[in-house]
């Protein structure tokens, strides 16, 4: 096929020798099968911010550092140059998750580079050599759907163990080879600490494959695992190997809301303290 202008550099660098065809197009990127040499690899070509359509991306990239004041400043700024950099920082967020929870042990496409917008990376496949199917399009038996449910459990757990969030996890995330589960599009991830968001996005994230394995095996639906990840790891417990029961005893403990008001009427009281403290010595 003709090659897409956003590869053609990467052509003319020797990183890819051929595209092969087109795989998929989604909300934030396009998705090119490529030759590399020898081998065949994907290429995800993401899209320009005015053409994604991923909703409210501002709430994912809250807490993202960056290393560069000037960078960062431009950022706030919204300059050309700042758009240029909430680019960057949003591709390479992916890039970053990947070698990451790579390195974890959470099973996703091994990373190759991204280079000018486009992330190479593997191509994940079945034992004879097709592009495995999303979990969407994947159909299984109750005890199958309750073994992924557990493995996909189990590397959202590495994941916060990690200091990450998914944050768009569903079935069109997921793919399913040979051997498992394999979880893609990263590029939304969060700072479990640092996002303010992270709390309810982790929920969805969990409840999503609830929900999905659920189909297949009910007894899963009834499964508090969300509420329970996030208690330990709010609570500084959580570790790759802790145990998950999926019950989950929510604190309704009611908030001693007169006690609450004290406090603000107290923090308001010295704030206009401070003020008439500051005007006497001006005076």
């Amino acid at each position: 096929m003709k090659t897409p202008k956003r590869i053609q550099p990467l052509v003319d660098e020797g990183l890819v020798d051929e595209v092969m065809r087109s795989l998929m197009s989604g909300k934030e990127a396009s998705v090119y099968i490529v030759r590399c040499g020898e081998d065949i690899r994907c290429a995800k070509v993401y899209k320009e911010a005015d053409k994604r359509s991923f909703k409210q991306a501002v709430l994912y990239q809250e807490g993202r550092k960056v290393r560069s004041t000037r960078r960062a400043r431009a950022m706030e700024k919204g300059s050309k140059f700042g758009r240029k950099q909430q680019e960057e920082s949003w591709q390479n967020a992916e890039v970053d998750a990947l070698f990451k929870l790579a390195k974890a042990g959470v099973r996703v496409p091994q990373p190759f580079g991204c280079y000018e917008g486009v992330l190479l990376m593997e191509l994940i496949c079945d034992d004879e050599g097709m592009v495995a199917p999303r979990l969407a399009d994947v159909a299984m038996d109750a005890e199958l759907a309750i073994a992924d449910h557990s493995t996909m459990l189990h590397y959202i757990v590495l994941m916060l163990c990690e200091g990450l969030v998914h944050g768009d996890l569903s079935e069109f995330n997921v793919l399913v080879d040979d051997h498992g589960p394999v979880i893609i599009d990263l590029p939304q991830a969060v700072d479990a600490a640092a996002n303010n968001n992270a709390k309810w996005m982790f929920e969805r994230d969990v409840n999503n494959m609830r929900d999905y394995y659920g189909q297949y095996a009910p007894e899963l639906l009834s499964t508090q695992y969300a509420a329970e990840i996030w208690a330990l790891y709010e609570a500084g417990e959580l570790t790759p190997d802790s145990e998950l029961t999926g019950e989950f005893v929510a604190d309704t403990h009611e908030a001693d809301v007169d006690s609450v008001l004290e406090q603000i009427k107290a923090a308001f009281a010295e704030a206009e303290a401070r003020k008439e403290r500051a005007a006497e010595q001006d005076d």
